[in-house]
């Protein structure tokens, strides 16, 4: 029989809000970047975070993440009201399987469209909220194996 061990986290609980939320896919080869990046860069020690496949990807009107987007949309509409959101961050990320397997995009068009996909998505936002400030960003592989954030034009 396993024994079952309790685990206590050395973080105490903060109930101060950042009004913050990211969105970003759920690439957990990306996690310690994307915190790195939110947290030391962007200042948002606490955000709440939307980690889903593709991440703006679902908020872009592709057909076939229908069922995704309406989800997303209300779970935002939800952290918005409740959580007082006053900023959302999407990241995309170079080389996204969601794109090429999900969507089935040309990797010579990937890039360009996740670009694309953001602005729908910062649409598809500014419709449940005009208040809330929408940032994106782009994840590049760099030729040392570091990750590059790099700003998008909304």
């Amino acid at each position: 029989m396993n024994r079952i061990e309790v685990f206590e986290s050395r973080y105490p609980f903060d109930t101060e809000r950042v009004r913050a939320a990211a969105i970003y896919c759920s690439d957990g080869r990306l996690g310690e970047q994307f915190d790195e990046f939110l947290q030391s860069y962007l200042n948002l020690p606490r955000y709440d975070r939307l980690a889903i496949p593709g991440g703006a990807a679902s908020l872009a009107s592709h057909f076939v993440t229908f069922r995704e987007s309406e989800g997303l949309l209300e779970q935002l509409r939800f952290l918005i009201d409740v959580h007082q959101l006053e900023q959302i961050v999407l990241i995309a990320h170079e080389g996204c399987a969601f794109y090429s397997d999900r969507l089935k995009i040309s990797p010579l068009q990937l890039e360009s469209q996740q670009q694309i996909d953001m602005r729908k998505a910062l649409q598809r936002v500014r419709a449940i909220s005009k208040q809330v400030q929408i940032r994106g960003f782009f994840a590049r592989f760099t030729h040392n194996g570091k990750v590059r954030f790099e700003p998008v034009q909304l």
